[in-house]
């Protein structure tokens, strides 16, 4: 056993180098200690929050609409493709839940509270509830309805863009999702026969 004090380190003992654009520890502690009640919302944080809760609970409203059409799609569905064509429609709509779960978390996140409104899920939806009148009918709504969320949750991360990278995050995850789905009922309508 040595008697030798023991040394310092020679990194703890040198300041830190500031990098630009980089806050230092000391104000980063500063202004975490400041609003705490704001959550994750920190003084980084540069998006409109309003707007971005509006936006997402206008996505939410838009996500129950698909939901609920692709269940009664599900059990609606009837014909010679009906069993292969089912079992697309009652997994997008467990995806389309899923989706659902992500924006109404993040809206309370955000300080916001999601509008689970049922009365107003149609007037704020950007896609339209559509029954279909066959099975292909319903796959082709599916589509259109897939493509408006397409759009939608593009123009929301366009507008969004890198003041808020987890909404971003969290909307390019479902983007790629209903850009999945739209695809697959795609395949189906042109591999369609008969009717």
């Amino acid at each position: 056993m040595s008697n030798k004090p023991a040394k310092a380190s020679k990194t703890a003992a040198r300041p830190s180098t500031q990098v630009p654009g980089i806050s230092d520890r000391k104000t980063l502690r500063d202004r975490a200690r400041r609003n705490i009640e704001d959550g994750a919302i920190t003084d980084s944080y540069s998006a409109d929050r309003k707007a971005v809760i509006k936006l997402l609970n206008d996505a939410l409203a838009t996500e129950y609409v698909c939901v609920l059409r692709y269940y009664r799609h599900y059990f609606m569905a009837k014909g010679m493709l009906a069993d292969a064509v089912k079992a697309e429609f009652l997994e997008h709509a467990q995806q389309e839940q899923a989706h659902a779960g992500k924006l109404a978390e993040r809206i309370v996140q955000l300080g916001g509270e999601p509008d689970l409104n049922p009365d107003t899920f149609s007037a704020r939806s950007h896609a339209e509830y559509k029954e279909g009148s066959d099975l292909r009918d319903m796959v082709r709504e599916n589509l259109v309805a897939e493509r408006i969320a397409i759009d939608s949750y593009r123009e929301m991360i366009n507008f969004i863009g890198d003041r808020d990278t987890t909404t971003k995050r969290i909307l390019e995850e479902i983007l790629a999702q209903e850009e999945e789905h739209a695809d697959e009922f795609a395949d189906l309508l042109d591999g369609w026969i008969g009717k």
